[in-house]
């Protein structure tokens, strides 16, 4: 007997949808100095190479990295408070890995991984090519670091990713590490020693820079004076003013600034490069530290009270009206009030612009932590740092008073921090100038003539003029 069979009507069948992988996302903080925050450029550069996506909130991030600075006390404290707020965030996301770079990271690296147990990953300054395996390795649960110093490597071919930047100003590292074994700095033990990146590859980046719409670079070293690289293919060696000269080439709208100078190394030939090339930036940052030649001998900087200001007279004989800003510590080991009085009259005669000002914190493993009591107790140290911030702020005020009725090429670098309808950006001597936008065609990335009208203590407002 036939059986009778029901056939269904033929179903169609979508093809199967792929659901685009998520992609794993990193968050990222840079304390410290330029140095620092030209890491992090690196540093994302890589991640991105391996398919990560930066994100603004930690919370929500898959990898959080804290880029860091031991050269400060301060600094570290302020770390250390952001890794415990991060890993409670880990606690609601366990899958959150929590990494340490930088120089801190090279210092503390045992305390951080397994006594405080505050971070999965550790990478030091010159390991950062090492993450994408370091992640993997701590996505398994374990404990991934890398702190190897390297004579070699300067990162020469990676194309820094620019972070939070305003698309007109950017730094570019021309050198790493430091030969200049200052007793009080830990920079020499987590940078690694003194080496240079090709030359060529600089001019490139900054070339690549002002194709994109930048409009000024800032060359990073920690000494970037003693920078030096042999072209093996033209046979000769390149100094730092051949390189200056080289980067200020480019274009004559490619604004050019440097930082750090030692003062034994800045010489008549990068003064006299400065002078010959209107976009080279007449400023210069010339850390002096104390103004007593016995403390400065303590602190191994090789050069006394008397020729230090010898150097600043140079500067200002070659460079006429050249801004200048200098690093000054207080208390440091065995300082007398005498010596004390040194610097603030050391300040006095260089007249700086600005300065950037710390009383001493001792850094472990530096020569002057081993060879030196820290004997200026912390409230003579704090009222000594006070006196120096307070005839800091009278120079910094007398030199914006100076420049009231002087008209100054500015390169605008964006709205003004307290009013969209101000622009803000620098002279070449480094000095802040905010100025109302009124109408004006110009736009961030332009040059501007701004006449200096009024002042405060760091910042000189005026008007466009041209």
């Amino acid at each position: 007997m036939p059986v009778s069979v029901s056939i269904p009507e033929p179903v169609n069948i979508p093809e199967p949808v792929s659901i685009p992988e998520r992609k794993k996302t990193f968050y990222m903080e840079s304390y410290g100095c330029a140095m620092n925050f030209a890491d992090s450029e690196i540093v994302a550069s890589i991640l991105q190479e391996e398919g990560l996506v930066a994100t603004r909130s930690y919370e929500d991030a898959d990898l959080v990295l804290v880029n860091t600075c031991s050269i400060r006390e301060k600094a570290e404290q302020t770390v250390r408070q952001r890794l415990s707020l991060f890993r409670l965030a880990k606690k609601k996301r366990p899958g959150m890995l929590i990494g340490v770079l930088g120089c801190m990271a090279e210092r503390l690296k045992e305390r951080l991984l397994e006594e405080e147990k505050l971070v999965d990953i550790v990478v030091g300054p010159d390991a950062y090519r090492s993450l994408p395996g370091l992640i993997e390795e701590a996505e398994t649960g374990q404990k991934a670091v890398n702190v190897l110093l390297s004579r070699e490597e300067t990162y020469a071919d990676i194309s820094p990713v620019r972070l939070d930047g305003n698309g007109v100003t950017a730094f570019v590292s021309i050198m790493r590490g430091c030969n200049n074994m200052c007793s009080f700095c830990v920079v020499p033990f987590t940078r690694g020693r003194e080496r240079s990146r090709d030359a060529a590859s600089i001019v490139r980046e900054c070339s690549d820079l002002f194709r994109s719409g930048y409009r000024e670079v800032t060359l990073l070293g920690q000494n970037v004076d003693s920078y030096y690289w042999m072209d093996e293919k033209a046979d000769k060696a390149v100094n730092f003013a051949n390189l200056l000269e080289q980067v200020a080439l480019i274009d004559p709208m490619l604004r050019v600034r440097f930082s750090t100078s030692h003062p034994k190394d800045i010489t008549d030939e990068v003064l006299y490069t400065i002078a010959r090339h209107e976009n080279i930036c007449k400023y210069i940052h010339l850390p002096v530290q104390s103004g007593s030649s016995r403390i400065l001998q303590l602190m191994n900087r090789t050069y006394t009270r008397e020729w230090y200001l010898a150097r600043v007279a140079r500067i200002m004989d070659i460079l006429p009206g050249c801004g200048l800003s200098a690093d000054v510590i207080a208390g440091f080991c065995s300082e007398t009030e005498e010596e004390h009085l040194e610097t603030l009259s050391l300040m006095e005669i260089a007249r700086y612009d600005m300065s950037y000002m710390f009383f001493y914190s001792e850094r472990p493993g530096t020569l002057a932590a081993r060879r030196y009591p820290d004997d200026v107790p912390e409230d003579v140290k704090k009222r000594r740092l006070e006196e120096i911030v307070r005839l800091q702020n009278r120079l910094s005020r007398e030199s914006n008073q100076r420049d009231l009725g002087k008209t100054f090429r500015v390169l605008i670098e964006g709205d003004s921090k307290k009013s969209a309808a101000d622009w803000m950006g620098r002279s070449s001597q480094n000095k802040v100038m905010v100025f109302p936008k009124d109408g004006s065609a110009a736009k961030k990335g332009d040059y501007v003539w701004v006449r200096a009208e009024e002042c405060t203590t760091a910042t000189l407002i005026g008007r466009i003029v041209g």
